[in-house]
């Protein structure tokens, strides 16, 4: 599929962007989309659905609130309207299956890519290194005290280089179709575990300070952060102080051919470009 153009919607997000430059650095021609991108793309604006599918035979599919059936019914849809143009092949991200409310529409929308008539392959993913230095727990890092309610959960932190190897994998090569794979990194790691390293990486004192639900919440408040936004990182450190994200599988090595790249390898690197210079 070397010579077919791939669209990647979330093209500015931390798997989609990589997605973007490993194709290019391939030679493959790409279709950038975003609401922000020269042709917009809105999953909730379906006339904008048509003009980045054109002339297009494969796509990478990341979805806000994948977890609600709006974003499930918005999948399916885009699903069919992609293979009635053409498209042929299909790359949805989604989340591991850890009992976590709205999984049923995860589901549902990763069977539609198959419903649809495509060649659909899912990526399950975990928490990503570059939370630590490109998103929201970078601030965090930068003050030298990370401060949240996940208490001693672990996590199998995975590199989003890792992932978009794997995306481009399936969009580009032949055997994905009607695989998941979930993609983690080599170990689990609690979030003391992930500041340790940063901290080795860059020769600074940072440390972490498990708080209590209820703790963080007001710490959040106080700084101004959006209730949707504090309720919703409530949630999501629930699942890692529960237990129920510390297994580590080995589909990253099954489809790349190599172990995934480990944490430690990433705060080295993203301290050596500067990433917590500030």
């Amino acid at each position: 599929m070397s010579n077919e153009t791939i669209l990647v919607t979330g093209a500015t997000g931390k798997t989609g962007r990589r997605v973007v430059q490993q194709l290019k650095d391939q030679g493959v021609p790409v279709r950038a989309a975003s609401r922000s991108s020269e042709v917009r793309f809105d999953w909730r604006d379906r006339a904008t659905w048509e003009p980045v599918l054109r002339s297009v035979n494969a796509m990478y599919l990341v979805a806000p609130d994948l977890g609600s059936a709006q974003a499930a019914e918005d999948i399916a849809a885009f699903a069919r309207q992609a293979a009635a143009t053409g498209v042929r092949r299909a790359t949805l991200v989604s989340f591991p299956d850890t009992g976590t409310p709205g999984l049923e529409h995860a589901v549902a929308a990763e069977r539609s890519l198959a419903e649809a008539g495509l060649e659909g392959t899912v990526l399950r993913l975990r928490w990503f290194f570059q939370n630590f230095s490109e998103d929201f727990l970078y601030d965090a890092v930068l003050s030298g005290d990370v401060r949240l309610p996940a208490g001693d959960g672990a996590e199998a932190f995975v590199d989003a280089e890792d992932v978009a190897a794997i995306a481009v994998a399936a969009l580009t090569g032949t055997g994905y179709a009607g695989q998941t794979y979930d993609l983690s990194g080599p170990q689990a790691m609690t979030f003391a575990d992930a500041i340790a390293q940063i901290a080795l990486a860059t020769g600074r004192e940072i440390r972490y300070t498990p708080l209590s639900p209820a703790e963080y919440t007001v710490e959040q408040r106080a700084h101004g952060v959006p209730e949707e936004w504090v309720q919703l990182t409530v949630d999501l450190y629930a699942e890692i102080r529960s237990g129920v994200l510390p297994s580590v599988s080995c589909d990253v090595e099954k489809v790349l051919g190599r172990p995934p790249r480990t944490f430690a390898n990433y705060a080295r690197l993203a301290a050596a470009q500067g990433a917590w210079s500030a």
